[in-house]
């Protein structure tokens, strides 16, 4: 006579939710970009909340590494570049979000009503004028303060007058767990490579790309010697190499305006920094 097993069948497997895939570095630096999403200002906002604005990334020397700005939401932006989603800057492997530490932004509230799908009103294009005019003073601000007096946009801003910016967040998105690990000058330095390799594999696949990508090869180039030398002399226990030793400029030409373009006049029709894309933003970044 047969019996029947009264055991119960396994459970079945649920489903993680995605937030839980990613690897522990990459959860905490998403935890701490989303409590950096949060921050409110004296009068309640929170500071990613604004349509316009620029925004700036910091490596792990607290080098200044990207300019960028915004009139989609600084919050939709940021969300963009810093979880994979696409932009031009993270598809064209130029930015490397492994090597951004801290982020900065300035958010312009006085443009909260402009009606963005009437671009030849005088309204839009005076704050247009004047997010052009901040973003190439964090940019100038930005290559006065890198030690090679340059940074990995791939399209230089629009020349403007230089303004004072508004008051600016800045915060890490990186634990002090993760810094420890991520910023060893070795796993630096093969990280960097890697990036040069696949940067370097975009301009060899694609053929036809801008002298700006090309431009940020040389740059993380010259960005990988450095760290390399200055390894070397600690190897050898002499003290660091200036990094006035390379003369970037002389590698790349004009770093405060286009070679092709000295008036800033041109517009780039493909340009993303500006309500360039139609991608949702991911959803645990931006809440």
């Amino acid at each position: 006579m047969s019996s029947k097993s009264t055991a119960n069948p396994a459970p079945k497997p649920k489903r993680p939710q995605k937030s839980k895939l990613p690897a522990t570095d990459v959860q905490e630096f998403r935890r701490l970009l989303k409590e950096f999403l949060s921050v409110t200002d004296d009068q309640g906002r929170k500071w990613a909340d604004a349509k316009w604005g620029v925004y700036a990334f910091y490596d792990y020397d607290g080098e200044p590494i990207y300019v960028g700005q915004t009139n989609e939401q600084l919050r939709v932006r940021l969300g963009r570049h810093l979880t994979n989603q696409r932009t031009d800057a993270a598809a064209m492997r130029i930015l490397d979000l492994f090597e951004v530490a801290a982020v900065e932004i300035w958010p312009l509230w006085e443009y909260e009503s402009i009606n963005l799908r009437d671009k030849k009103a005088q309204a839009f294009l005076d704050a247009k004028r004047h997010l052009d005019q901040a973003e190439y003073t964090a940019y100038l601000n930005a290559i006065e303060n890198s030690r090679f007096k340059a940074i990995l946009n791939e399209k230089i801003p629009p020349k403007g007058d230089r303004i004072d910016l508004p008051a600016s967040l800045r915060r890490d998105l990186i634990t002090p767990e993760i810094r420890a690990d991520r910023s060893h000058p070795d796993i630096r330095i093969a990280r960097r490579a890697e990036t040069i390799s696949r940067l370097a594999a975009v301009a060899r696949e694609r053929g036809e790309v801008s002298e700006g990508l090309r431009r940020v090869l040389v740059i993380q180039a010259v960005r990988l010697a450095y760290i390399a030398a200055v390894r070397l002399a600690y190897a050898e226990g002499r003290g660091e190499p200036s990094p006035e030793a390379i003369n970037v400029e002389a590698l790349t030409g004009p770093l405060l305006y286009e070679y092709s373009d000295p008036g800033g006049e041109e517009v780039d029709a493909n340009d993303a920094s500006v309500d360039g894309e139609a991608e949702e933003p991911d959803p645990d970044a931006a809440d």
